[in-house]
């Protein structure tokens, strides 16, 4: 049966797809996903294995070379390169762009195995080799927390107890918290007393290490219950250490092993990573979200969470939030749909100056209902609400309202020429839904090389195909049935100019006559004229700019500081100061915040804030 039929003579059932996709396109829509940019997997990962006092040769010639030919067996990579240092091997492995977020896994797991099976050719006192893979964990909610006269161990104790709370919160993946130094515990021995009691520092190790032990004693049967034994021994503080008796290699001598050595807890000196907010020391807190989650949902979340945690906070304290994707989404987001609401009204006016009332009200009725069933399949699909979807329906808006234009065009000129709505629909129907289906087949395969690209682009602007894949299609179905519905509904039989009247008459019909005719007149030169345009168009695409990412309009910067190679991190330290406190001493806005962040280049735990 002909669609536009069946739509006008089963009205229950079409008006019953009509408030389906209005009312599911609206719930649909408060329920997608939003993000700034779309998700996007990264394919590297990095290899790193410590070979203590080795020189940067024989780092190479022994781990890194072995590794690479292993790494290099597996045919999914692209690209192996390595950095060797003294003592360090650093080898960065990329892979090729064909193998998405659902096969990496895999592929990480070979990539184990080849570094598992090459244990055996490294030589004593390698370190076993750290693979890491993990690079999605961008942190979408980035916190400093300082305190002025406050410990790193007192900013850890609060900081620990937000990390607890917030990975409570749902759709939260994960909490780190940077930037504290690592604890030890160091025993200076005298040189002077050791001499005299005969003793040997390395011997002083052994009892140290077998004192520190955590052991299974077993478990003893007293009645009917069975009761663990736990030994004790091991070290819980340092004063337990100062009481260690110390037995001479002869037996002559038992000694404290604090009568012959300070031993004192302190934080490492040489720290992995160094975190300023303002110029104070500072513990970084990022969380990173659960993939498909709305981050705005989530960032309101953790902004409501934090302000609960705030009452529990030391007095002095400050938290400074650093970075808050939920925001900068909710303001893009916000701006991307007025854009859309813009062009969804500058459609429909259009339509109403050309069209006439009821046909403008008409087509823009149709572009909201595909519009909103477009939002129903993108729920169903999973595609989230973010720059490269929304743009996609902003381009999609030309389009969606064609296949209308012409059923409502056609209907019209159907009656005024004396058919009866139905028959109009039918007639026009028919003529044009094939016509009209492989136009619409043509408009989406213009897109399809974007969508359907293997490598990075595909998998970042891989929603601008099904978005208009998707409306484009939607388009054509409402055409040959809602339209005709509609016409059915808001026309008369009869209606306006009389059969007799030529319909395609009037200024612009007129002028579009006159413009054909001098065409047809001048073939050669309408076809040069043409052509030249062609040659112009394909040349002028030369001396446009490309880029990949516009510009960001986020108030963040991020400045890189690389020092010589061997550089100490508290050198690197004292060098950004004067950066940062230059900075500070700028005339800036009271609610921008400042980071700066240095590290070693063997540090790889250090939270990136985004992208």
């Amino acid at each position: 049966m002909n669609p536009a039929v069946f739509s006008i003579k089963n009205n229950v059932i079409t008006w019953m797809v009509i408030i389906l996709m209005t009312i599911g396109g609206i719930i649909s829509f408060l329920g997608l996903g939003q993000l700034e940019q779309p998700e996007f997997t990264i394919k590297q990962a990095l290899v790193i294995t410590a070979y203590p006092g080795a020189s940067p040769e024989q780092v190479e010639e022994e781990v890194s070379l072995p590794l690479e030919d292993a790494i290099q067996q597996m045919q999914q990579v692209k690209l192996v390169k390595s950095i060797n240092s003294a003592g360090l091997s650093q080898i960065e492995i990329e892979v090729k762009s064909q193998y998405g977020k659902d096969r990496l896994p895999q592929v990480w797991n070979e990539l184990r195995n080849k570094v598992s099976d090459t244990l055996g050719q490294l030589p004593s006192g390698v370190a076993q080799p750290i693979i890491v893979d993990d690079f999605s964990d961008v942190f979408g909610y980035l916190m400093n927390l300082n305190g002025e006269g406050y410990s790193y161990q007192e900013l850890e104790k609060f900081s620990d107890l937000i990390r607890r709370e917030l990975v409570l919160v749902d759709g939260v993946k994960k909490v780190s918290v940077e930037g504290m130094p690592e604890q030890q515990v160091v025993v200076e021995i005298s040189q002077a007393k050791l001499a005299v009691l005969g003793l040997d520092p390395n011997y002083i190790y052994q009892q140290l290490q077998n004192q520190n032990v955590v052991s299974n004693a077993g478990k003893m049967l007293i009645g009917s219950s069975r009761v663990r034994i736990t030994p004790t021994g091991e070290f819980s503080q340092v004063s337990e250490m100062e009481n260690l008796i110390i037995n001479a290699p002869n037996g002559n001598a038992l000694v404290y092993l604090g009568d012959i050595a300070t031993i004192y807890k302190t934080t490492s000196e040489e720290p992995k990573n160094i975190y300023h907010d303002k110029g104070q020391r500072a513990l970084s807190i990022g969380v990173s979200f659960n993939s498909g989650v709305n981050v705005v949902d989530v960032s309101n979340a953790i902004t409501q969470e934090m302000e609960q945690l705030l009452a529990k906070r030391p007095i002095g304290m400050e938290i400074n939030t650093v970075y808050n994707q939920g925001a900068i989404v909710e303001k893009t987001v916000n701006g991307f749909l007025l854009n859309l609401a813009e062009s969804i009204a500058i459609v429909i006016v259009v339509l109403l100056i050309f069209m006439g009332l009821k046909a403008g009200v008409l087509m823009g009725g149709v572009l909201l209902i595909t519009i909103l069933g477009t939002f129903i399949v993108m729920n169903v699909l999973g595609i989230q609400l973010q720059s490269i979807s929304l743009g996609a329906l902003i381009i999609a808006l030309g389009m969606l309202v064609d296949n209308a234009i012409v059923v409502t065009e056609g209907i019209i000129i159907g009656i005024k020429r004396g058919h009866s709505r139905l028959h109009a629909a039918k007639t026009i129907v028919t003529q044009t839904q094939w016509p009209l289906f492989g136009a619409t087949v043509i408009g989406i395969l213009a897109f399809a090389p974007i969508g359907l690209s293997p490598d990075d682009t595909g998998e970042f602007c891989g929603s601008l195909f099904k978005i208009l894949l998707i409306s484009l299609s939607i388009s054509w179905f409402t055409a040959m049935t809602i339209t005709p519905f509609f016409c059915h509904l808001l026309f008369k039989d009869g209606e306006a100019l009389a059969a007799a009247e030529d319909t395609y008459q009037g200024f612009i019909f007129n002028a579009y006559r006159s413009l054909l005719n001098v065409a047809m007149r001048f073939r050669k030169s309408t076809m040069l004229l043409v052509l030249s345009f062609l040659i112009a168009a394909i040349v002028g695409m030369g001396f446009v700019k490309q880029v990949f990412f516009p510009p960001s309009n986020t108030p963040i910067f991020m400045i890189d500081v690389w020092l010589e190679e061997g550089s100490d991190i508290r050198f690197t330290d004292e060098f950004i100061r004067r950066i940062e406190n230059d900075i500070i001493g700028q005339d800036i806005k009271e609610n921008t915040r400042i980071q700066l962040r240095s590290a070693t280049l063997a540090n790889i735990k250090q939270p990136v804030p985004f992208l």
